[in-house]
């Protein structure tokens, strides 16, 4: 018997079965299913640095935690226009990413 005890897709139950296996699966109160959507986009996030960038495993793993986030957007009702415009604040105020900089220490 192998343990999980993690959030799952609504599908794997099948698919556990069609392949001759077995599985126990609850159904979550709402508090403990935005619990698990947080631990879930972090598992994802490890999925996505294990590719190593590998392009179509990164880009399956980039799919996962797109899916997580528009969970997380939807179960915490939080409004996707007000988190682009956080965003594009946060990219005006603190830079994006293109210079590749890497901070080595401060002192």
């Amino acid at each position: 018997m192998k343990k999980y005890n993690k959030l799952i897709r609504d599908k794997i139950p099948e698919i556990i079965e069609k392949n001759g296996l077995k599985s126990k699966v609850k159904i979550l109160n709402n508090e403990k299913y935005k619990k698990e959507l947080l631990k879930k986009i972090v598992e994802e996030a490890k999925e996505v640095l294990a590719t190593k960038g590998d392009k179509k495993g990164l880009t399956k793993e980039i799919g996962d935690v797109l899916e997580i986030i528009n969970y997380l957007i939807k179960v915490f009702t939080l409004d996707k226009k007000e988190i682009e415009r956080i965003r594009q604040q946060r990219k005006k105020s603190r830079g994006g990413f293109d210079k590749k900089l890497f901070l080595e220490y401060t002192k």
